[in-house]
Protein backbone atom coordinates (compact mmCIF):
# COMPACT_ATOMS: atom_id res chain seq x y z
CA UNK A 1 0.00 0.00 0.00
CA UNK A 2 2.82 2.63 0.68
CA UNK A 3 4.37 4.88 -1.45
CA UNK A 4 7.89 3.77 -0.06
CA UNK A 5 7.30 0.94 -2.13
CA UNK A 6 8.23 3.02 -5.03
CA UNK A 7 11.45 4.57 -3.69
CA UNK A 8 13.84 5.15 -6.64
CA UNK A 9 15.97 7.53 -8.11
CA UNK A 10 13.28 10.23 -8.77
CA UNK A 11 13.30 10.70 -5.10
CA UNK A 12 16.81 10.70 -4.27
CA UNK A 13 17.20 13.25 -6.85
CA UNK A 14 15.03 15.66 -5.63
CA UNK A 15 16.38 15.48 -2.03
CA UNK A 16 20.02 15.57 -3.26
CA UNK A 17 19.15 18.84 -4.72
CA UNK A 18 18.17 19.68 -1.01
CA UNK A 19 20.98 18.86 0.66
CA UNK A 20 23.21 20.22 -1.84
CA UNK A 21 22.54 23.60 -1.00
CA UNK A 22 22.65 22.91 2.73
CA UNK A 23 19.01 24.58 3.42
CA UNK A 24 16.54 22.14 4.97
CA UNK A 25 14.03 25.22 6.26
CA UNK A 26 11.50 26.06 4.01
CA UNK A 27 11.59 29.71 4.30
CA UNK A 28 14.45 32.61 4.15
CA UNK A 29 18.12 31.84 3.34
CA UNK A 30 18.17 33.17 -0.24
CA UNK A 31 21.24 33.48 -0.92
CA UNK A 32 22.29 29.76 0.00
CA UNK A 33 19.49 27.96 -1.61
CA UNK A 34 19.83 28.50 -5.22
CA UNK A 35 16.50 29.23 -5.83
CA UNK A 36 15.21 26.14 -4.55
CA UNK A 37 12.27 25.90 -2.34
CA UNK A 38 10.76 22.32 -2.41
CA UNK A 39 8.10 22.67 -0.40
CA UNK A 40 6.52 25.31 -1.92
CA UNK A 41 6.87 23.71 -5.23
CA UNK A 42 4.92 20.95 -4.03
CA UNK A 43 2.56 22.51 -2.44
CA UNK A 44 1.96 24.10 -6.45
CA UNK A 45 1.96 20.58 -7.72
CA UNK A 46 -0.41 19.57 -5.28
CA UNK A 47 -2.91 22.21 -5.99
CA UNK A 48 -2.92 21.89 -9.67
CA UNK A 49 -2.87 18.22 -9.63
CA UNK A 50 -6.04 18.37 -7.10
CA UNK A 51 -7.67 21.10 -9.04
CA UNK A 52 -7.52 23.79 -6.12
CA UNK A 53 -6.09 27.68 -6.13
CA UNK A 54 -4.47 26.82 -2.78
CA UNK A 55 -2.06 24.62 -1.09
CA UNK A 56 -0.68 24.59 2.51
CA UNK A 57 1.99 22.10 3.81
CA UNK A 58 2.28 20.93 7.17
CA UNK A 59 4.35 18.78 9.30
CA UNK A 60 1.28 15.60 9.77
CA UNK A 61 -2.29 14.90 8.46
CA UNK A 62 -3.33 15.50 11.91
CA UNK A 63 -1.70 19.51 11.93
CA UNK A 64 -3.14 20.02 8.07
CA UNK A 65 -6.76 19.31 10.88
CA UNK A 66 -5.97 21.47 13.65
CA UNK A 67 -5.09 23.98 10.88
CA UNK A 68 -7.78 24.11 8.93
CA UNK A 69 -10.01 24.33 12.01
CA UNK A 70 -8.00 26.88 13.28
CA UNK A 71 -8.22 29.02 10.10
CA UNK A 72 -12.05 28.67 10.39
CA UNK A 73 -12.21 29.99 13.39
CA UNK A 74 -12.98 26.70 15.70
CA UNK A 75 -12.45 26.76 19.18
CA UNK A 76 -14.47 26.46 22.51
CA UNK A 77 -18.23 26.14 22.89
CA UNK A 78 -18.34 24.70 19.26
CA UNK A 79 -18.80 21.54 18.19
CA UNK A 80 -17.61 19.82 15.42
CA UNK A 81 -19.21 16.88 14.27
CA UNK A 82 -17.49 14.04 12.44
CA UNK A 83 -17.66 10.24 11.93
CA UNK A 84 -17.40 7.16 14.66
CA UNK A 85 -15.25 5.31 12.08
CA UNK A 86 -12.07 7.01 12.08
CA UNK A 87 -8.67 7.67 12.85
CA UNK A 88 -8.37 8.82 16.46
CA UNK A 89 -6.36 11.92 14.84
CA UNK A 90 -9.74 13.25 13.68
CA UNK A 91 -11.19 13.92 16.99
CA UNK A 92 -7.60 14.55 18.81
CA UNK A 93 -7.64 17.36 16.58
CA UNK A 94 -10.96 19.12 17.27
CA UNK A 95 -10.49 18.84 21.33
CA UNK A 96 -6.99 20.02 21.12
CA UNK A 97 -8.49 23.15 19.19
CA UNK A 98 -11.07 23.29 22.42
CA UNK A 99 -14.27 22.27 20.67
CA UNK A 100 -16.34 18.91 20.89
CA UNK A 101 -16.53 15.98 18.45
CA UNK A 102 -19.99 14.73 18.01
CA UNK A 103 -20.14 11.51 16.34
CA UNK A 104 -22.23 10.37 13.37
CA UNK A 105 -22.70 7.03 12.20
CA UNK A 106 -21.52 5.49 8.98
CA UNK A 107 -23.27 3.56 6.47
CA UNK A 108 -22.04 0.92 3.70
CA UNK A 109 -19.95 3.51 2.36
CA UNK A 110 -18.06 2.87 5.75
CA UNK A 111 -18.17 6.78 5.64
CA UNK A 112 -20.27 9.61 7.36
CA UNK A 113 -24.15 8.77 6.85
CA UNK A 114 -25.61 11.76 6.15
CA UNK A 115 -29.24 10.99 7.19
CA UNK A 116 -27.61 10.78 10.63
CA UNK A 117 -25.66 14.16 10.68
CA UNK A 118 -28.70 16.00 9.65
CA UNK A 119 -29.70 14.74 13.51
CA UNK A 120 -27.04 15.46 14.93
CA UNK A 121 -26.97 19.36 13.64
CA UNK A 122 -27.41 21.69 16.60
CA UNK A 123 -26.73 25.59 17.04
CA UNK A 124 -23.50 24.92 18.64
CA UNK A 125 -22.74 23.29 15.69
CA UNK A 126 -19.56 24.90 13.77
CA UNK A 127 -17.96 22.42 11.65
CA UNK A 128 -18.54 19.08 10.11
CA UNK A 129 -15.79 17.01 9.01
CA UNK A 130 -16.53 13.47 7.13
CA UNK A 131 -14.15 11.30 6.49
CA UNK A 132 -12.98 9.69 3.35
CA UNK A 133 -11.74 6.50 4.64
CA UNK A 134 -9.87 3.20 3.66
CA UNK A 135 -9.31 4.94 -0.12
CA UNK A 136 -12.81 5.52 -0.98
CA UNK A 137 -15.28 8.31 -0.64
CA UNK A 138 -18.28 9.42 1.63
CA UNK A 139 -21.13 10.70 0.13
CA UNK A 140 -19.60 14.27 0.17
CA UNK A 141 -22.38 16.33 -2.36
CA UNK A 142 -24.83 15.03 0.01
CA UNK A 143 -22.78 16.20 2.88
CA UNK A 144 -21.66 19.34 1.74
CA UNK A 145 -25.67 20.26 0.60
CA UNK A 146 -26.67 19.68 4.12
CA UNK A 147 -24.09 21.62 5.58
CA UNK A 148 -24.74 24.47 3.51
CA UNK A 149 -28.46 24.27 4.44
CA UNK A 150 -27.29 25.25 7.86
CA UNK A 151 -23.97 27.96 6.86
CA UNK A 152 -22.06 25.07 8.35
CA UNK A 153 -18.26 24.97 6.18
CA UNK A 154 -17.05 21.55 5.68
CA UNK A 155 -13.27 20.06 5.80
CA UNK A 156 -13.09 16.73 3.83
CA UNK A 157 -10.43 14.90 5.90
CA UNK A 158 -8.62 13.08 3.11
CA UNK A 159 -5.88 11.50 4.69
CA UNK A 160 -6.48 8.02 3.39
CA UNK A 161 -7.77 9.10 -0.11
CA UNK A 162 -5.28 11.19 -2.45
CA UNK A 163 -6.12 10.84 -5.87
CA UNK A 164 -9.53 9.69 -5.42
CA UNK A 165 -12.16 11.79 -7.71
CA UNK A 166 -15.91 11.64 -7.39
CA UNK A 167 -17.14 12.01 -11.92
CA UNK A 168 -13.52 13.47 -12.47
CA UNK A 169 -13.22 15.74 -9.20
CA UNK A 170 -10.43 15.40 -6.60
CA UNK A 171 -11.59 14.23 -3.09
CA UNK A 172 -11.08 17.57 -0.94
CA UNK A 173 -11.97 19.96 -3.38
CA UNK A 174 -15.79 20.12 -2.67
CA UNK A 175 -15.94 21.42 1.44
CA UNK A 176 -14.16 24.35 2.07
CA UNK A 177 -11.07 22.44 2.65
CA UNK A 178 -9.66 19.08 2.17
CA UNK A 179 -6.88 17.67 4.65
CA UNK A 180 -4.17 14.99 3.26
CA UNK A 181 -2.04 12.86 5.34
CA UNK A 182 1.58 11.72 3.77
CA UNK A 183 2.30 9.55 6.81
CA UNK A 184 4.48 6.03 5.75
CA UNK A 185 1.23 4.05 5.73
CA UNK A 186 -0.04 6.30 2.95
CA UNK A 187 -0.34 5.20 -0.88
CA UNK A 188 1.69 8.41 -1.54
CA UNK A 189 4.56 8.71 1.62
CA UNK A 190 6.90 12.00 3.18
CA UNK A 191 7.86 9.78 6.00
CA UNK A 192 5.51 12.60 7.78
CA UNK A 193 3.70 15.45 6.34
CA UNK A 194 0.18 16.36 5.69
CA UNK A 195 -1.44 19.34 3.39
CA UNK A 196 -4.38 21.02 3.17
CA UNK A 197 -6.42 22.08 -0.16
CA UNK A 198 -8.49 24.90 -0.33
CA UNK A 199 -10.02 27.54 -2.69
CA UNK A 200 -10.68 30.18 -0.71
CA UNK A 201 -7.43 32.46 -0.82
CA UNK A 202 -8.24 34.48 2.62
CA UNK A 203 -8.69 30.82 4.60
CA UNK A 204 -4.86 29.95 2.81
CA UNK A 205 -3.60 33.20 3.84
CA UNK A 206 -4.29 32.43 7.67
CA UNK A 207 -3.44 28.76 7.63
CA UNK A 208 -0.14 29.93 5.71
CA UNK A 209 0.56 32.54 9.21
CA UNK A 210 -0.84 30.09 11.84
CA UNK A 211 1.53 27.55 10.75
CA UNK A 212 4.25 29.66 10.88
CA UNK A 213 3.90 30.99 14.41
CA UNK A 214 1.85 33.97 13.21
CA UNK A 215 4.52 35.65 10.54
CA UNK A 216 2.68 37.88 8.32
CA UNK A 217 2.96 36.47 5.07
CA UNK A 218 1.06 39.43 3.38
CA UNK A 219 3.51 41.09 1.45
CA UNK A 220 5.31 37.41 0.04
CA UNK A 221 2.07 35.36 -0.21
CA UNK A 222 3.44 31.66 0.31
CA UNK A 223 6.86 33.17 2.07
CA UNK A 224 7.73 35.11 4.59
CA UNK A 225 8.44 38.70 4.34
CA UNK A 226 6.52 41.00 6.73
CA UNK A 227 7.53 41.61 10.76
CA UNK A 228 3.64 42.15 11.69
CA UNK A 229 1.94 39.55 13.40
CA UNK A 230 -2.01 39.45 12.92
CA UNK A 231 -2.59 36.47 15.53
CA UNK A 232 -0.76 33.48 17.39
CA UNK A 233 -0.22 30.80 15.39
CA UNK A 234 2.01 27.68 16.08
CA UNK A 235 4.58 25.59 14.56
CA UNK A 236 3.06 23.25 11.79
CA UNK A 237 6.04 23.68 9.11
CA UNK A 238 6.45 21.00 6.49
CA UNK A 239 10.94 21.17 5.84
CA UNK A 240 12.29 20.69 2.39
CA UNK A 241 13.37 17.15 2.48
CA UNK A 242 9.60 16.31 3.16
CA UNK A 243 8.89 18.57 -0.07
CA UNK A 244 11.45 16.92 -2.35
CA UNK A 245 9.91 13.36 -1.30
CA UNK A 246 6.54 14.76 -1.73
CA UNK A 247 7.68 16.32 -5.39
CA UNK A 248 8.52 12.72 -6.75
CA UNK A 249 5.94 10.95 -4.91
CA UNK A 250 3.10 12.97 -6.21
CA UNK A 251 4.37 12.70 -9.84
CA UNK A 252 3.77 8.60 -8.97
CA UNK A 253 0.42 8.79 -7.62
CA UNK A 254 -1.84 8.11 -10.35
CA UNK A 255 0.17 4.71 -11.23
CA UNK A 256 0.27 3.59 -7.71
CA UNK A 257 -3.18 3.72 -7.60
CA UNK A 258 -3.71 2.34 -11.16
CA UNK A 259 -1.43 -0.99 -9.70
CA UNK A 260 -3.80 -1.06 -6.35
CA UNK A 261 -6.89 -0.98 -8.84
CA UNK A 262 -5.58 -3.88 -10.55
CA UNK A 263 -4.79 -6.17 -7.62
CA UNK A 264 -8.55 -5.40 -5.92
CA UNK A 265 -10.50 -6.28 -8.68
CA UNK A 266 -8.84 -9.81 -8.68
CA UNK A 267 -9.71 -9.46 -4.73
CA UNK A 268 -12.71 -8.66 -5.37
CA UNK A 269 -13.59 -11.42 -7.94
CA UNK A 270 -12.29 -13.95 -5.62
CA UNK A 271 -14.50 -12.53 -2.84
CA UNK A 272 -17.80 -12.88 -5.29
CA UNK A 273 -17.41 -16.62 -4.92
CA UNK A 274 -18.26 -16.11 -0.80
CA UNK A 275 -22.23 -16.51 -0.87
CA UNK A 276 -24.33 -13.53 0.51
CA UNK A 277 -20.94 -11.29 0.25
CA UNK A 278 -22.11 -7.42 -0.12
CA UNK A 279 -18.97 -5.02 -1.01
CA UNK A 280 -18.42 -1.61 0.33
CA UNK A 281 -20.87 0.90 -1.61
CA UNK A 282 -18.62 3.20 -3.92
CA UNK A 283 -19.95 6.80 -4.49
CA UNK A 284 -18.02 6.53 -8.04
CA UNK A 285 -16.08 3.70 -8.36
CA UNK A 286 -13.94 5.08 -11.06
CA UNK A 287 -12.95 7.70 -8.53
CA UNK A 288 -11.47 4.52 -5.88
CA UNK A 289 -7.94 5.05 -4.80
CA UNK A 290 -8.32 0.82 -4.23
CA UNK A 291 -6.49 1.45 -1.04
CA UNK A 292 -8.24 -1.06 0.55
CA UNK A 293 -10.13 -3.98 -0.19
CA UNK A 294 -13.66 -4.36 1.96
CA UNK A 295 -16.34 -6.82 1.81
CA UNK A 296 -19.22 -7.44 4.06
CA UNK A 297 -20.49 -10.70 5.23
CA UNK A 298 -24.25 -11.53 6.02
CA UNK A 299 -23.72 -11.52 10.11
CA UNK A 300 -20.73 -11.04 12.45
CA UNK A 301 -20.88 -14.78 12.74
CA UNK A 302 -20.54 -15.31 9.19
CA UNK A 303 -17.99 -12.60 9.09
CA UNK A 304 -15.82 -14.76 12.14
CA UNK A 305 -16.55 -17.71 9.82
CA UNK A 306 -15.08 -16.59 7.09
CA UNK A 307 -12.21 -14.40 8.92
CA UNK A 308 -11.12 -17.84 10.37
CA UNK A 309 -10.69 -19.88 6.99
CA UNK A 310 -9.06 -16.90 6.03
CA UNK A 311 -6.23 -16.72 9.07
CA UNK A 312 -5.61 -20.30 9.31
CA UNK A 313 -4.80 -20.04 5.35
CA UNK A 314 -2.19 -17.24 6.61
CA UNK A 315 -4.01 -14.05 5.03
CA UNK A 316 -6.32 -12.92 7.76
CA UNK A 317 -8.16 -9.94 6.97
CA UNK A 318 -9.00 -6.66 9.47
CA UNK A 319 -12.06 -6.28 11.33
CA UNK A 320 -12.14 -3.19 12.16
CA UNK A 321 -14.82 -3.76 14.83
CA UNK A 322 -11.86 -5.30 16.82
CA UNK A 323 -9.62 -2.38 16.24
CA UNK A 324 -8.71 -0.12 18.93
CA UNK A 325 -7.36 2.89 16.64
CA UNK A 326 -10.08 3.44 14.21
CA UNK A 327 -13.78 2.48 16.05
CA UNK A 328 -15.22 4.77 18.66
CA UNK A 329 -16.07 1.83 20.89
CA UNK A 330 -12.15 0.70 21.07
CA UNK A 331 -11.04 4.37 22.03
CA UNK A 332 -10.77 4.07 25.41
CA UNK A 333 -8.84 6.76 26.54
CA UNK A 334 -11.93 9.17 24.53
CA UNK A 335 -14.65 7.26 26.56
CA UNK A 336 -13.18 7.40 30.17
CA UNK A 337 -11.70 10.92 29.65
CA UNK A 338 -8.30 10.29 30.03
CA UNK A 339 -5.90 13.05 29.69
CA UNK A 340 -2.57 14.29 31.41
CA UNK A 341 -3.80 17.85 32.44
CA UNK A 342 -4.46 18.03 36.53
CA UNK A 343 -8.14 19.91 35.50
CA UNK A 344 -9.22 17.63 33.27
CA UNK A 345 -9.06 19.44 30.11
CA UNK A 346 -10.44 19.01 27.67
CA UNK A 347 -12.95 16.57 28.84
CA UNK A 348 -13.91 18.92 31.91
CA UNK A 349 -13.65 22.05 33.14
CA UNK A 350 -11.08 23.81 35.57
CA UNK A 351 -13.06 22.51 38.48
CA UNK A 352 -13.45 18.79 37.42
CA UNK A 353 -17.16 19.96 35.60
CA UNK A 354 -17.39 17.21 32.85
CA UNK A 355 -17.55 19.13 29.24
CA UNK A 356 -18.74 15.95 27.53
CA UNK A 357 -19.18 12.36 28.28
CA UNK A 358 -19.29 9.70 25.36
CA UNK A 359 -21.40 6.44 25.62
CA UNK A 360 -20.19 3.60 23.88
CA UNK A 361 -23.43 1.97 23.09
CA UNK A 362 -23.80 5.01 21.02
CA UNK A 363 -23.43 3.67 17.46
CA UNK A 364 -25.11 0.63 16.79
CA UNK A 365 -25.57 1.21 13.03
CA UNK A 366 -21.90 1.68 12.82
CA UNK A 367 -21.03 -1.25 15.33
CA UNK A 368 -23.34 -3.67 13.00
CA UNK A 369 -21.87 -2.69 9.67
CA UNK A 370 -17.88 -3.07 11.22
CA UNK A 371 -18.96 -6.29 12.81
CA UNK A 372 -19.30 -7.98 9.58
CA UNK A 373 -17.24 -6.03 7.11
CA UNK A 374 -13.53 -7.23 6.60
CA UNK A 375 -10.35 -5.47 4.59
CA UNK A 376 -7.19 -6.08 3.40
CA UNK A 377 -5.00 -3.29 2.63
CA UNK A 378 -4.15 -3.43 -0.93
CA UNK A 379 -0.15 -2.95 -1.86
CA UNK A 380 1.31 -1.18 -4.59
CA UNK A 381 3.73 -4.05 -5.64
CA UNK A 382 1.59 -6.96 -4.76
CA UNK A 383 3.44 -10.39 -5.57
CA UNK A 384 1.78 -13.03 -7.86
CA UNK A 385 1.90 -15.62 -5.24
CA UNK A 386 0.32 -13.28 -1.99
CA UNK A 387 -2.26 -12.09 -4.45
CA UNK A 388 -2.79 -15.70 -5.68
CA UNK A 389 -2.81 -17.16 -2.26
CA UNK A 390 -5.20 -14.62 -0.70
CA UNK A 391 -7.61 -15.47 -3.77
CA UNK A 392 -7.65 -19.33 -2.60
CA UNK A 393 -8.03 -18.62 0.65
CA UNK A 394 -11.26 -16.63 -0.05
CA UNK A 395 -12.23 -19.04 -2.29
CA UNK A 396 -11.44 -21.96 0.64
CA UNK A 397 -13.96 -19.36 2.53
CA UNK A 398 -16.72 -19.46 0.08
CA UNK A 399 -16.80 -23.70 0.29
CA UNK A 400 -17.02 -23.64 4.23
Amino acid sequence: MPGFEVFGDEEKKEINEVLETGVLFRYEFGDQRNNIYKVREFEKNFASYCGAKCAQAVTSGTAALKVALAALGIGPGDEVITQGFTFVATWEAILDIGAIPVFTEIDETLNMDPADLKTRITDKTRCIIPVHMLGAMARIEEIVAIAAEHNIPVIEDTAQAAGGRIKGQHLGTFGNCGTFSFDPVKTMTTGEGGMIITNDEKMWRNMSEYHDHGHDHAVNPGGRGGEGRSFIGFNYRMMELQGAIGIAQLAKLDSMISAQRSHKKRLREAASTIPGVQFRTLVDEAGDTATFFAFIMESSEHCRQVNTVLAEEGVGAINFSENSWHFYPGWEHLLKGSTLTSSGYPFAEPGGKRRVVYDPEALPQSADILSRTLVYPVPIKMSEEQLSKICKALQKAAQM
